[in-house]
């Protein structure tokens, strides 16, 4: 017969298994306070440091393997086992300190790092923790816990604090960390995150301001909305939806009609973003209308895809040239691009949403030149600027497909093309009016005036120099990977740093997809920062 009996809420003897545990591990963290006399604020370390402990030695119940052996697979090391609450001298990194500091900190261990293969050091001064790999250990000596007043305790809350304290990782051979401590978790453990310190969570809710309606609008005003019916609602990107609608009609992109037999249609939607200057200041709001081109069928809906764009190194060179002969470097945009493009093959487009012709519900829109997300809409576009170029003058250079030269009587204008954005140099400043009024007839141009801001790169002309910087764009990448408060430093790498293609004991792993991007990202600094070419 099966019973079911309540157990004594006062008796821990009724479970045995893990009563009997908890008293193993509530005596070996008693101990471990008591040898090193600690304070019993430090109760929630010393447990942990005693689990830790505790999967790493032989029991009865598992025959020649330790509980983290038979958990992950992998024999645990012991080498860096060290006595808990004994004295640590942590080293100070060369950044962190002048020639004549001290090169250690004296610290107190208190167990392992959780989140990464790093002890974990107490600082009784600062009250805070520290993570650091370089230690060493006076496994004799003890920290003078009774200088304190009776009154007096070691608090610890969580605060995160503005400097930027030791955080290193502990070589060694368990690959698994140490279970979680009721005492509050350092954030992170790799070189370079922040340290806590340390105060009362009622102070930081004190603190803490709450956001009313009018601020949190403020927030969000600029925000780009992620659907038609968000955008719809905003008058500013109405608009920009109707400036779309009216270039597309001008351009005499469609035509309406009925899908023919065998013919799929294409869906659309409304892709918005916020353009900013240089500064990351708005200056105006785009919705574009984007045809939905992974659905076409190569071969069918289109067949060549590729347009040739510049290289920076084109670019870099026309700078240079206008830098040495003092020209201006001049700027054109043309709006709404690749509407401009001509198809060769029949596309046909559902009707976007908000703009459905009434009683024409079934209809669909026939293209008659391209629109954006079409796979060949980069190459429609390129070729017909490429023929209007060549038709008006120009000659492509045969190593570089998007700068063009015209000369005439002796002077010359050099134009570069990366996809929508024109730039010109030349010594002639009638070729550089006529050039942007024959544009203006031929396209819709936006006349940018002195280039100051081209791919991501900002550019200062004055009377006798010009001054390329990247600002903007190295901010974006250290926020894109955290690094926003991170301290300069005069080298972009150490000296003597020996790197390897394998992986060395006691690395973490990288995650490919990251370390790509941010190698591109750093590779795109390189244009105009080519000190850091040989540390990338």
């Amino acid at each position: 017969m099966l019973m079911f009996a309540v157990r004594s809420s006062l008796s821990l003897l009724q479970n045995g298994v893990a009563e009997r545990k908890n008293r193993t591990i509530l005596n070996m963290a008693r101990t471990m306070l008591k040898s090193k006399t600690m304070p019993k604020e430090f109760w929630a370390e010393a447990v942990a440091c005693a689990v830790y402990l505790s999967n790493r030695s032989p029991t009865k119940s598992l025959k020649n393997v330790t509980p983290q052996e038979a958990w992950s697979g992998q024999t645990p090391g012991v080498h860096h086992l060290r006595i808990f609450g004994s004295i640590a001298y942590a080293q100070v990194p060369e950044q962190e300190r002048s020639k004549l500091d001290d090169r250690s900190r004296k610290l107190v261990f208190i167990g392992y790092n959780e989140n990464s293969k790093g002890y974990k050091l107490f600082s009784p001064d600062s009250r805070r923790i520290v993570i650091s790999r370089d230690v060493e250990f006076d496994e004799d000596a003890t920290w003078n816990w009774r200088s304190k007043t009776e009154n007096d305790s070691y608090d610890i809350y969580p605060y995160f604090d503005e400097e930027t304290d030791m955080e290193q990782e502990v070589e060694q051979q368990d690959p698994t960390p140490p279970p979680s401590s009721g005492l509050s978790n350092t954030p992170g453990s790799s070189s370079g995150e922040k340290t806590p310190k340390y105060r009362s969570l009622a102070d930081i809710y004190n603190e803490t301001q709450a956001i009313d309606g009018m601020n949190l609008f403020c927030l969000l005003a600029d925000a780009e909305p992620l659907s038609f019916d968000e955008a719809e609602k905003d008058e500013k990107w109405r608009r920009a939806m109707d400036e779309e609608i009216h270039a597309i009609v001008k351009n005499d992109t469609w035509e309406l009609t009925s899908l023919p037999k065998n013919h799929q249609v294409i869906g659309v939607k409304w892709v918005y973003k916020a353009k900013k200057n240089a500064n990351g200041e708005v200056e105006r709001y785009k919705a574009r209308l984007v045809a939905k081109g992974y659905k076409q069928k190569h071969g069918v809906d289109y067949d060549e895809v590729f347009a040739p764009v510049a290289r920076l190194e084109t670019i870099r060179l026309l700078i240079s040239l206008a830098a040495q002969y003092r020209w201006k470097i001049y700027q054109l945009d043309v709006k709404s691009a690749f509407l401009n493009g001509f198809l060769d093959e029949d596309v046909y487009i559902e009707q976007p949403l908000g703009y459905v012709i009434e009683g024409h519900k079934d209809k669909v829109l026939k293209l008659k030149k391209a629109l954006y997300g079409l796979k060949q809409a980069p190459r429609a576009w390129n070729s017909r600027l490429d023929n209007y170029l060549q038709g008006n003058g120009f000659v492509r250079c045969a190593h570089e497909y998007a700068l063009y030269v015209k000369k005439e009587d002796g002077y010359f204008l050099f134009v570069c093309i990366y996809v929508d954005d024109l730039i010109f140099i030349g010594n002639s400043s009638r070729m550089f009016d006529d050039f942007k009024k024959a544009m203006a007839r031929e396209f819709e141009m936006s006349d940018m005036g002195l280039m100051s801001y081209y791919l991501g790169i900002q550019v200062r002309q004055t009377e006798e120099n010009i001054f390329v910087s990247q600002e903007g764009y190295a901010k974006e990448v250290l926020k894109k990977f955290n690094m926003l408060n991170c301290k300069p430093v005069n080298t972009p790498m150490q000296f003597g740093t020996k790197l390897s293609r394998m992986k060395q004991d006691g690395e973490e792993e990288v995650d490919p997809t990251t370390f790509k991007s941010l190698f591109g990202s750093l590779r795109y600094l390189t244009c105009t920062r080519p000190d850091i070419l040989f540390a990338v």
